[in-house]
Formats: C-alpha cells, sequence, structure tokens
C-alpha cells in the first residue's frame, strides 16, 4: 500500500460529513478516486474513534485504499489501521514506530519548514505534507505555504512523496502540482461538496 501515497488524500471532518452517513460520504470519495483516507478526529471520545475507524477500516480495505488516523500511534494500532499522521505537537516518528511497527505509514506535518521535512525523512516518516498554500477554514490562524516553499521541498526532499495540504480546490490545484509535489491533501473540497463522488473525481483526475 505504501507504494500508492500519491494522488488525491482526502481527510474526514465531522463538521462537514454527517455521523449517520458517514461510511457511505468517504465511500463516495473513494469511488471518485481517492487514493489514501485520513480519519481525523478531534475531541471525539476514544470509544467512537475506536468504532468509528474500525468500521472504516472495512471500507478501506474493500478498496486496498490505506486509513491513516490523525495524531495518535496508539489508536492507530488498537483500530488496525495501516498508519499514523503526526503534526508538531504529537509524539515523535520514533515512538510512533515503535508502537505501529515497521511497515506503518507514518506521515507528518512539515507546514512550511524544509528542515522539519529533511528530519521526517531521516527519522524514517513514509511521507510529508506541506501547507497551508492558501487560506483553510480548518486552519484559519496557519501562516501561508508559499508556491516557492513546495518548490523548495520537492527539490530537497525526493526520496519520500510529497503532498500539499490547505484550501486547495479544483480551480487552484493545477497550480499546486504544477510545484512537483506527488499529491494533493483536501478537506473541504471533497466533504464540503454536496456531491463528494464528483469533487473527488474532479481533483483525481488533476492528481492521480
Amino acid at each position: 500500500m505504501k507504494n500508492n501515497l500519491t494522488g488525491l488524500y482526502v481527510i474526514t471532518d465531522k463538521k462537514l460529513i454527517k455521523r449517520a452517513g458517514f461510511i457511505e460520504t468517504v465511500e463516495k470519495s473513494i469511488k471518485g478516486g481517492a487514493r489514501i483516507v485520513q480519519l481525523r478526529e478531534k475531541d471525539t471520545p476514544k470509544n467512537e474513534i475506536l468504532n468509528l475507524g474500525r468500521e472504516l477500516l472495512k471500507l478501506t480495505r474493500r478498496y486496498d485504499v490505506p486509513l491513516i488516523i490523525n495524531d495518535s500511534p496508539e489508536l492507530a494500532k488498537e483500530i488496525g489501521a495501516d498508519g499514523v499522521h503526526l503534526g508538531g505537537d504529537d509524539t515523535s516518528i520514533k515512538n510512533a514506530r515503535a508502537i505501529l511497527g515497521d511497515e506503518a505509514i507514518i506521515g507528518v506535518s512539515c507546514y512550511n519548514q524544509i528542515e522539519r521535512g529533511l528530519n521526517a525523512v531521516q527519522n524514517g516518516a513514509y511521507y510529508v505534507a506541506f501547507g497551508t498554500p492558501y487560506y483553510t477554514p480548518t486552519k484559519p490562524e496557519r501562516e501561508p505555504t508559499s508556491i516557492e516553499v513546495l518548490k523548495e521541498a520537492v527539490y530537497v526532499i525526493s526520496q519520500i512523496p510529497i503532498f500539499a495540504i490547505g484550501g486547495i480546490t479544483k480551480e487552484n490545484a493545477s497550480e499546486i502540482l504544477g510545484t512537483g509535489v506527488d499529491g494533493i491533501a483536501v478537506i473541504t473540497s471533497v466533504f464540503g461538496s454536496p456531491d463528494p463522488e464528483l469533487a473527488a473525481r474532479e481533483l483525481a483526475t488533476l492528481s492521480n
């Protein structure tokens, strides 16, 4: 699975996806062309995340798409997910690797910091994410990451895939992909759409 870490990467948001149709909505994004799914649950009780994650894993296994859990390698292990995505305030790659094993996918948020990306490579990350290139309601306080930073990241980090995240839409995705990144990660552009499958397909056509 880790060889397919390119293209459209979708990240869930409980404010955008109704619980009653959660799995069905994520399935629509996969049918549209999403190649990676991240379960991102902030301030959600652990048992609820575990139950949701296990249901989601059944779906992603069916489509042979990796399931990544945000922030917590412990939850990723309990769910049986393919990996974890670590932010700046989360545990180290080394600790996540010790919990999840050598085959787990470990991704790292690098924001606009090239050095953080280089450190992630050295410490065994499987992919890195830089952002946000545009304003996003998910991270309204985030300092923008310039196109130049994305180009530099692509130039200096060749060992593992690079994703761009933040405010990416079908209108601006080509500009981001033109930097040479391996894929784009989105939340609102797919799950804030009235038709997640179509929205995913439009982005996947550009990025996959």
